[in-house]
């Protein structure tokens, strides 16, 4: 390895992030955050003359885990882990990847990821077969693409040219071109844009079916439904620079502000309810009551009406999402 301690990849005790079960796609896996780490990066930087792409990046990624980059066009994700691969040369800091400098081992670390690349694409008229063939003689890992085929459901397609495949057979053949040398980290950029609401969730099937494969993935995303249903933790990206890293939960419960519990209620004053446990504040529209607060807030809620005989029956809460936090910490750091 050059230029990067080994202490980078084995961890300190007092560095290790908690992670809760993660719910992505209706199964609940758990990754452990005490594994080695596939990925350390420390004070990346990459500029292009005066343009500055990447400030000042420093994040890792466990092994098993899912481990998601989101942040504003232009906040340097593709350029990351493009340098991470080895496909760009950084301008100054630390990278080891799998125990690799990408910089000084591109070519041998390349045999040991897969890669689905922003603007990934292929010839309209080549077959499913001859891409998964060519790409398996290319990766000189004598990988089986048959088997390969059947497991991701592209074997009654094998004959069908790339052009007349759906968005969702596509991915799925994208997902097995970068899965054939068998890597152990897949870094998926982008990989469910333009898709219908059906194939992105194929797609999150498949990137969960990738981790379970027993692969780490290193997944960039623009949609934060995505990154909260399928990540372990996220990094957010801002004009260059990792301006927060939590798990989903972590972030919306620092950064998403307060939930609210809402009811119907057609008449009453219910401005007691302000001196209940976890609530910040009462409101009233019309018949609507709204109920501010954080943590159990709905728990507490609903006990303090039963206690008076008042079950709404439409007593429900809504919850701050992951697209509630990045716009509060993007916010916070200036527009893009």
């Amino acid at each position: 390895m050059v230029g990067v301690q080994r202490s980078m990849l084995a961890g300190a005790p007092g560095d290790l992030s908690p992670v809760p079960a993660r719910r992505g796609c209706g199964i609940r896996l758990l990754y452990n955050p005490r594994m080695a780490r596939a990925v350390a990066v420390h004070n990346l930087r990459k500029t292009y003359g005066a343009v500055v792409a990447v400030a000042d990046v420093s994040f890792h990624v466990d092994e098993g885990e899912i481990f998601g980059i989101i942040g504003p066009n232009g906040s340097g994700k593709t350029t990351t882990v493009e340098c991470l691969q080895g496909l760009r040369t950084r301008s100054g800091g630390e990278v080891e990847v799998l125990g690799l400098d990408p910089g000084s081992h591109g070519t041998q670390l390349r045999r040991m990821i897969g890669s689905q690349l922003q603007e990934s694409n292929l010839p309209d008229r080549i077959k499913v077969w001859e891409a998964l063939d060519l790409f398996a003689y290319g990766s000189g890992a004598g990988a089986d693409w048959r088997e390969l085929a059947e497991r991701w459901g592209l074997t009654g397609k094998l004959n069908a040219v790339f052009a007349s495949l759906s968005g969702g057979l596509q991915q799925r053949l994208f997902v097995a071109l970068a899965l054939v040398n068998a890597p152990r980290l897949v870094f998926l950029d982008e990989m469910t844009t333009g898709l219908d609401p059906s194939a992105r969730r194929l797609a999150w099937e498949l990137i969960a079916a990738v981790r379970e494969h027993g692969a780490t993935v290193v997944l960039v995303t623009h949609f934060m439904d995505e990154a909260e249903a399928l990540c372990d933790r996220i990094a957010v990206f801002h004009r260059g620079r990792v301006v927060a890293l939590d798990t989903p939960g972590g972030l919306v419960a620092v950064h998403g502000g307060e939930s609210r519990v809402i009811f119907s209620a057609a008449e009453g004053d219910f401005s007691w309810l302000g001196s209940v446990p976890c609530v910040d504040g009462v409101s009233r529209r019309g018949a609507r009551v709204e109920v501010g607060g954080r943590g159990a807030v709905l728990a507490h809620t609903a006990a303090a009406l039963g206690a008076r005989g008042i079950y709404p029956a439409d007593l429900h809460v809504e919850r701050s999402t992951l697209e509630d936090a990045f716009l509060k910490i993007v916010g916070a750091h200036g527009e893009q």
